[in-house]
């Protein structure tokens, strides 16, 4: 999963895709102050 943080006027909002393609297309094209992320998931299963 990708995530964008994008900060502005005060306010934060999360964007969430499932490929990295897609989020750098809308990375690209969301002005202000922003982050791409890659979310990774690691899952452990107790013995």
């Amino acid at each position: 999963m990708w995530v964008i943080t994008l900060y502005s006027n005060e306010k934060m909002s999360m964007f969430e895709f499932e490929t990295e393609k897609e989020a750098r297309e809308a990375f690209k094209n969301i002005k202000g102050c922003k982050i791409l992320s890659e979310i990774i998931y690691f899952n452990q299963k107790n013995k």
